[in-house]
This record gives C-alpha cells, structure tokens and sequence, in this order.
C-alpha cells in the first residue's frame, strides 16, 4: 500500500499550544452550541396553513417567490461550502475549522425549514424554478460554485477572499439579511404566518454567526496581507451590482408588491448593511491579530 504524501507529526490541541479557546472563533463556536440547536420540526405551521389559504393568489405568489429564493440560495450554499472549510482546515486553524463545522449544519437545517414549510403550508407541489430571474441564476448558479469551489485548486488567500466575499458579504450579508427583512415587513406587525416568522428568527440568528466569521476571515486576511484590499474591494463593488439588481427583479413580477414591501426600503437596508462591513474591512489594514479579533467581536454585538 503507498503511503499518503501528507504526513502529520503532531496536534496542536495536546501540544503545549492547546486549542485557543479565547480566539474569536471559538466565541462563535460556543454561540453556535448554545443558540443553533433548534428543530424545524418541533415549529407549528397550522396558523401559517390557514393563513396561506385566505390570502389572494398574488399574495400567495409574492410569498412563493421570497421561499423560492431562500430556499435554493439554502441548497446552493450547502452543496457549495465544502472546499472553504477544507481550505481553513489545511492551514491547521483548528479552532476556525470547529465553528466552520457548524456551517453545513446550519444550512442544512435551514433547507429543512423551508422545505418543510413549502410541504405544510403551501402543500401542492409547484415548480419555484421559474421565480428565480437572470441575477439569482447569475450569482447561485454562477459566482457562488465558482469561486467556493475554485479553492479546491487554489486555496490561497485572495481565493478565500473570493469565496468569503462571495459567500459571507453577499449571498448572506446583503440578500439573506435583506430577505429577512422583507418577510419581517410582509407578516410581523400583520399577525401573519407565526411559524415561518418563528424560524426566520433562528436562521437570521445563525446566518449572523457566518456573517461575522466571514468579516473576521476577511479582516484577518487583510490584516496579515493589506494588498489583498484592493481585490476585495474590487469584488465586493462588483457583486454588489448584480445583488442590488436581484433585490430590483424581484419586483418586476408584480405592478405593486404584496403585503407593503417597498424596493426603495429593501435597497436603503442592503446597501446600509454592505457599506458597514465593507468599511470595517477596509479598517483591518495595519490592525493586530489582537485589534482583528475585536473588530469582529462588535460585528456579532451589532448583528
């Protein structure tokens, strides 16, 4: 039998090293324990089932086309998160490699969530494919898979740039946080859809774990290189173009939208959102790993 080229000679975690149970991370990782231990199944859709049949069919449809892109961007970054924990973990950084671990879970479970809500409430099956426009296509079927998955051949660091870039500011940090808004806005102050409203609050609270780990990895990757700000910010300007654009096509289905939800509001928040996060990166030049970890600390305070 032909030996494995890789060999390793010791763990950092029986070294003298130990984990470093203090890093930034590992608060993550802990979080992660305490609040992502949720069950879609144990959520009661009655009330949301009741609710979806009184409304009117363009209601139903407005509520179809948000599930409908929830749920696939779900299934895509499952399928597609893979490489950047591989990437992290060959680096050795085992205390990231821990709280990555919970993100396959997490996004698992949130597939879950709404598949499940789609076989409750809305029960027939229907095609949601055709709710997805050119810009979701273009970053779900496109930009998402090819830059996570590039890092299976070039793991470098302005790859991960890419991937977290990609991933953590974009498909999470400007259009799953914009899209919880909008569900928050179509049924809170409405007394509409308990169930769902309920379940939008674990997963907005697990995807502000993966948001601050993707601003911590990326402040970190400045910090320790400060070229890599320019194609970070290069690509962070131009994905926020086809994001923005999505949040517009949304809209193009319907002469006014449901349920009160306004493109001019949607648009103010994920460009709020975007420009806060960008300018912290933008900080993390000539930072400390120490100042790196504090900076990431007041992002989970925050979100």
């Amino acid at each position: 039998m032909t030996a494995s080229p890789f060999v390793r000679d010791s763990f950092q975690s029986t070294s003298s090293l130990r984990l470093d149970r203090n890093s930034f991370p590992m608060r993550l990782f802990r979080k992660s324990k305490r609040l992502g231990i949720w069950d879609p199944d144990a959520i009661d859709f009655q009330t949301d089932r009741e609710h979806w049949l009184a409304f009117t069919q363009e209601e139903q449809k407005s509520l179809l086309h948000m599930t409908s892109l929830f749920l696939g961007g779900e299934e895509a970054v499952t399928l597609d998160l893979l490489p950047l924990i591989h990437a992290i973990a060959s680096e050795g950084r085992i205390e990231e490699e821990m709280f990555l671990a919970t993100f396959l879970w997490e996004e698992a479970k949130h597939i879950d969530f709404f598949a499940r809500f789609l076989e409750e409430v809305v029960v027939d099956p229907i095609d949601l494919g055709a709710l997805q426009g050119e810009q979701f296509k273009f970053l779900f079927f496109s930009e998402l898979p090819r830059s996570l998955r590039r890092l299976l051949e070039d793991p470098s660091p302005i790859a991960q740039a890419d991937a977290s870039v990609t991933y953590n500011m974009i498909i999470e940090g400007v259009l799953a946080e914009t899209g919880y808004h909008a569900y928050t806005t179509a049924f809170e102050s409405a007394g509409l859809m308990p169930g769902l409203l309920q379940g939008l609050v674990q997963i907005k609270r697990d995807e502000s774990r993966h948001i601050a780990y993707g601003v911590y990895l990326l402040c970190r990757l400045v910090a320790e290189d400060p070229q890599l700000w320019e194609g970070i910010e290069e690509r962070m300007n131009a994905l926020l173009i086809p994001a923005l654009g999505l949040i517009a096509e949304s809209f193009d289905l319907y002469e006014k939208m449901p349920f009160g939800i306004e493109l001019e509001d949607l648009t103010e928040m994920a460009s709020k959102n975007f420009l806060r996060r960008h300018r912290r990166i933008s900080d993390s030049r000539g930072k400390t790993f120490q100042e790196i970890q504090e900076l990431a600390l007041a992002v989970v305070s925050e979100d």
